[in-house]
């Protein structure tokens, strides 16, 4: 829980006291990379060597000058316009592999990100938006495909020019780059200064950036329910004020790294004119000649603007380290509901038996109440029970644990006999169709909405599923028939269209479980009596658990389950229930107003 807790906390109360050193998780996504990443390191190497190369042509061309020596002059040009040539291909090559690297381990990091999430028990998604998963999936990586194709080999190629640049000056003059080295430490102490507190605004920033993503996907997720209510302009009140909290953030980094970048680039210059004025005077004494300290100058300038060039790329290294552990904490979540090490294997054919036993369970985030309490229920193959029971009586979490979408506090469910914990999701959940009382409709076709179910069903399969559904209809009238794109979450389609696409759905799953929740809540009588023909047919040799309030679902059913409470407090047939005169003839006289005796 303590990771968890942590990736989702308010942006204001997380940690700030990241480090550079995040920066070395990325290490096992480059690693696959290692030839590309010496590739680009010897470009990069050659790229830096040329560049520190070219002022010590330019020193002999100005000693030149007055040699009067026209061949000598015309082979250095030559031997420039050669190293020019070097220069531009290593830059290039450099540019190409960097660049190809960044995009490569990025696609990596996001692939392997949204394969974490996307297994995620729902546990995580009740303490953190969707929207701010994405943006981390979005914005972080792009801020690290900025650092890995861009800033890291520049600032590569800068620390060999700085280090490089130093030496040749030593070599040149050691009076005058003493005079430099005496300004370093002038330049180093504001940059690590302000480099501390650019970490904190750039993590700060980066979280902002999210919490706003994330207040923006959950109001246009609910457009329509924003806009029935008029809450158009409240909402856009909100997330103003996230972004502009945001802005606020963004507007603290950006003035601290411009002071920042200020302070380093005038005391280099400074430095470099300083240090020019006393070359100048040891021309003129004839201590060193005109192309000395032209080389020198050039040497200068080029570790001065590594110094500005890096100053600047910090701040971005320390903007990636944050992105980075923002994604490195989706990685490292430590989910609540996992597979085993050692799943034990699924029976070849699946009977259907479930069987509650003694379950208690609390949702995690409100851990002080229990939503079933010892709750046991077997469940013979073949079965149709309905669950009953008053709002917040335990009914869908029955369907949730089932999936194992959370596992009980107490107690265990077993499926044909094994306990659920010991095999792997993807397997078992193969044996369970689910038709839920929202149904969830993609924004693609209506073929591939139903085919979602079953992915290797043939298209005639998907047709007969639609008939089953009493879908097949309406989907014929639509104006590309199945191949109609319905938008997101289905938006194109009524709410009994969406449910009976899911149904097909559920239909063309052919799994021996069946998990209705509220599945013909959303139909008119009519499309309800097709329905349940088709359930009625569908349900023959499969166990089926429905959670419903509807009469026409409930009578039929084998065996009505009451609960109460998070406990089962009756259970038999609809006339036995009805005889007791307990809670559920309760119900059903203020839910099932006709049929009633």
């Amino acid at each position: 829980m303590a990771n968890n807790n942590a990736a989702v906390a308010d942006p204001r109360d997380r940690d700030k006291s990241k480090r550079i050193s995040a920066l070395k998780e990325l290490w096992p996504f480059l690693k696959p990379y290692k030839l590309m990443i010496l590739a680009a390191f010897l470009a990069l190497t050659l790229t830096a060597a040329v560049s520190l190369i070219l002022p010590l042509a330019v020193r002999r061309v100005v000693d030149t000058f007055s040699s009067g020596n026209t061949l000598i002059l015309d082979q250095y040009f030559i031997a420039a316009i050669g190293i020019a040539g070097l220069l531009s291909i290593g830059t290039a090559l450099r540019y190409a592999l960097v660049t190809r690297l960044g995009e490569r381990v990025v696609t990596d990091i996001r692939k392997a990100v949204f394969s974490r999430v996307i297994h995620l028990s729902p546990q995580f998604y009740e303490k953190i938006m969707t929207g701010e998963v994405l943006s981390r999936i979005t914005t972080d990586t792009t801020v690290i495909l900025s650092v890995i194709g861009s800033s890291i080999s520049v600032a590569l190629r800068n620390v060999f020019i700085l280090f490089g640049g130093m030496i040749l000056m030593l070599l040149t003059s050691l009076k005058l780059t003493s005079l430099v080295f005496l300004i370093v430490p002038a330049i180093i102490i504001p940059i690590l200064v302000l480099g501390r507190r650019l970490r904190t605004l750039s993590r700060e920033n980066q979280d902002w950036i999210a919490a706003s993503s994330g207040n923006a996907s959950e109001a246009l997720m609910a457009v329509q329910t924003v806009q029935a209510f008029s809450h158009e302009n409240l909402t856009k009140k909100s997330f103003n004020r996230v972004a502009e909290t945001s802005f606020s953030s963004a507007k603290k980094r950006i003035t601290t790294r411009a002071f920042l970048t200020v302070i380093v680039i005038f005391l280099v210059f400074s430095g470099v004119v300083g240090v020019l004025w006393v070359g100048a005077r040891d021309v003129r004494n004839e201590i060193m000649s005109v192309g000395m300290l032209v080389q020198f100058v050039i040497y200068s300038i080029m570790v001065a603007g590594a110094v500005a060039a890096l100053s600047e790329i910090w701040s971005e290294l320390q903007r990636a380290a944050g992105a980075t552990e923002r994604l490195i904490e989706l990685l490292n979540i430590e989910d609540t509901v996992n597979d085993p090490i050692k799943a034990v294997s699924p029976p070849k054919k699946w009977t259907g038996e479930i069987v509650f036993s003694d379950v208690t369970f609390a949702y995690p985030s409100r851990t002080q109440d229990a939503i079933l309490s010892t709750v046991s229920l077997t469940v013979k193959p073949g079965e149709t029970v309905a669950l009953v029971g008053p709002s917040g009586a335990g009914k869908s979490t029955f369907i949730q644990l089932l999936q194992r979408f959370y596992d009980p506090d107490k107690g265990a469910i077993f499926l044909d006999g094994i306990d659920i914990k010991t095999m792997n999701r993807l397997e078992f959940r193969k044996s369970i169709a689910l038709v839920p009382q929202d149904p969830v409709i993609f924004a693609t076709t209506v073929m591939d909405n139903i085919r979602f179910g079953n992915p290797v069903a043939t298209d005639a399969e998907i047709f007969e599923a639609a008939r089953s559904a009493a879908a097949h209809d309406f989907v014929c009238e639509l104006p590309q028939g199945y191949e109609t794109y319905v938008g997101e979450r289905g938006v194109m389609l009524s709410g009994g269209q969406k449910q009976r696409i899911a149904i097909a759905r559920a239909i063309l799953r052919d799994a021996p479980v069946l998990l209705l929740d509220e599945a013909t809540s959303a139909l008119d009588a009519e499309n309800e009596r097709l329905v349940q023909n088709a359930f009625d047919h569908l349900s023959k040799g499969r166990t089926t658990i429905v959670v419903a309030h509807r009469l026409a679902t409930v009578k039929k059913a084998d065996r009505i389950i009451v609960l109460d409470k998070g406990k089962i407090v009756a259970q038999g047939n609809h006339d036995k229930l009805i005889r007791e005169k307990g809670l559920y003839a309760h119900l059903a006289s203020l839910q099932f107003t006709h049929g009633m005796t």
